[in-house]
């Protein structure tokens, strides 16, 4: 495992071999997911499951490390794949093409993974996700809004609970709470939301891959804290 040196030197051996077999299943490959899921390979992860039902679009381009001139019109799950497989050609990654919803939700079992990564820009999603992942009793972490921000250094990981300004971190809350769940770490901003005249969100190459690094920190150490 010659390529994972510097971080065996860093975490030691016995962790390094702990992370090799994870298995880690990440909900949505935009902006956010798709860097959690390479900083994951970079890391000596042996297993992973991606899931989107999205193409690459060129107006991905701008932020998603997927997201290439030549991998436009392909599938994301594809082409993270091939990126993956790249890094590392020992990972085991399996894919679902769907968008998870409730109607989808049965065709993954959450307990069959060790940490649950949830990119989703859906609220309706999120919450099921979150929810399945709280009843099987898998850890999980949750990203909330990074459209319309150009702060990357506002990024914080927090529980939900705590968060504050981020409008999607707002409605989460609230939504959560309603279902009895008090309790879940996201990662999120304190920035305003810049304000545009599109309804569609503003994005830039800098916010959401930062949100996918805190992420991939987050879970990386509670894997190698695990006794």
């Amino acid at each position: 495992m010659e390529q994972f040196s510097r971080t065996e030197r860093l975490i030691g051996k016995e962790n390094l071999e702990k992370i090799k077999n994870k298995n880690i299943i990440i909900f949505g490959l935009g902006g956010v997911g798709s860097y959690v899921a390479e900083a994951l390979a970079r890391c000596g992860v042996g297993k992973m499951t991606v899931v989107d039902k999205d193409t690459v679009d060129i107006t991905n381009i701008n932020r998603q490390i997927i997201a290439t001139d030549k991998t436009v019109g392909m599938n994301k799950t594809d082409a993270m794949e091939e990126r993956v497989l790249s890094i590392n050609p020992n990972v085991k990654i399996d894919k679902y093409n769907l968008f998870y919803l409730p109607e989808t939700a049965d065709e993954i079992n959450l307990s069959d993974y060790d940490f649950v990564v949830d990119c989703i820009d859906n609220v309706t999603a999120k919450l099921e996700l979150i929810c399945r992942a709280k009843k099987a009793g898998v850890p999980v972490i949750s990203s909330m809004g990074t459209g319309n921000k150009l702060h990357p250094e506002m990024l914080e990981i927090s529980d939900i609970g705590k968060t504050s300004v981020c409008p999607l971190a707002r409605v989460m809350r609230r939504e959560l709470k309603n279902r009895g769940i008090g309790k879940l770490p996201v990662v999120y901003s304190k920035e305003e939301p810049v304000k545009t005249d599109s309804s569609v969100p503003g994005s830039t190459s800098f916010v959401p891959p930062v949100a996918g690094y805190l992420i991939t920190s987050y879970v990386i150490n509670q894997l190698i804290s695990e006794v």
